[in-house]
């Protein structure tokens, strides 16, 4: 009876503890990764993908402000700032207003805050949650930006555009308060409140011809760190799967997505163990007009064709768990993800 008694006052404290802390949240973006990417990396991968442990699917309307096809820029904008903007440009609005992100927001909020990404972290779509430029490849003002910014942690390549620049500055050095790790192990070990870790000088290379550290690690380890001891905002990109759909390449898309799958999974594990996590992964856009046209089901064989060496207008799924993943549910332009993302950090029900 006593231990009962125990056992039912440390879950009432901790039903209560989770009413009163705003949830963490956990963004996975696979950029370029539409339903046909989806579905070729699961019946390639054994017919499973950890996305069918999801508790709601929607569905995301994709078009920027000035194009039905987006890029990437005014796609994560929306996702990041609630807005439809000009292709190209980074956290602004047609206006040249800057817009604050969802990351910055929960940094406000008092918030651990990091992004990685198997891109250079000034690509556009992480870009999105810490710069405001008027063209996504401005890459030294948007790494300038990253210097002067509160994120806690890091991780992607672009060191160049920080240390070989053209106005000669090294902002790594300017950069007070960070530890910069250059392996997986002291990424793991270091106890700095500021991290970064640039896995490359310039742009990382395929999974398929060697990047590493893998994404689920990276994934795993900023997880843990971020979540010690105050809720949490982590954008977690799987770049290359929209490189491997501008090749049409089918070899390239699967084995990112694969790996994407991986930190998903981690992620997931993440939010089940503790209760108070909201995952949300969804793609930008759609590359390549991916169509799975073949295969066998048995032997994890598939055959594609694409349609495009570019993005297209398709609507991307929006998968979610977690606390307020039922707002997720339906059909949605982009913009609603940040507002749905602001609903659950605000307590709004």
């Amino acid at each position: 009876m006593q231990n009962f008694f125990s056992f039912f006052l440390i879950l009432s404290f901790q039903l209560l503890v989770s009413q009163q802390n705003p949830p963490n949240i956990i963004l996975m973006i696979g950029d370029g990764m539409g339903l046909s990417q989806i579905s070729t990396g699961m019946y390639a991968n054994g017919n499973k993908t950890i996305l069918e442990e999801f508790e709601y699917v929607g569905l995301s309307k994709t078009h920027s402000l000035d194009y039905l096809i987006t890029d990437s820029a005014a796609s994560g904008t929306a996702m990041a700032s609630g807005v439809k903007t000009l292709n190209r440009t980074v956290g602004i609005d047609e206006n040249k207003n800057k817009q604050k992100s969802i990351l910055e927001i929960c940094k406000e909020k008092d918030f651990n805050v990091g992004l990685v990404v198997t891109s250079e972290i000034v690509h556009a779509t992480p870009a999105c949650f810490y710069a405001n430029v008027p063209s996504r490849y401005d890459y030294e003002d948007i790494a300038l930006q990253l210097s002067e910014h509160s994120v806690d942690l890091f991780v992607g390549g672009g060191e160049d555009y920080f240390n070989k620049r053209k106005d000669k500055r090294n902002l790594l050095e300017e950069m007070s308060g960070y530890t910069f790790v250059n392996s997986l192990e002291e990424f793991n070990k270091t106890k700095s409140k500021k991290i970064g870790f640039f896995t490359y000088p310039g742009e990382p290379p395929p999974k398929n011809l060697g990047r590493g550290p893998s994404l689920e690690s990276l994934t795993e380890i900023s997880l843990n760190k971020l979540s010690k001891d105050k809720s949490f905002f982590i954008m977690v990109e799987g770049s290359q799967i929209d490189w491997g759909g501008h090749d049409n390449s089918l070899n390239y898309v699967l084995s990112e997505f694969k790996e994407f799958d991986l930190a998903i999974a981690k992620a997931l594990e993440f939010a089940k163990a503790d209760g108070n996590t909201l995952v949300i992964v969804t793609a930008d856009h759609e590359t390549g007009g991916m169509a799975l046209s073949g295969g066998n089901v048995k032997r994890s064989r598939v055959r594609a064709d694409f349609t495009s060496g570019s993005h297209t207008g398709t609507m991307v799924p929006v998968f979610s768990y977690g606390p307020y993943s039922n707002l997720f549910r339906g059909i949605y332009d982009n913009t609603a993800i940040f507002d749905k993302m602001l609903t659950a950090i605000n307590g709004e029900r």
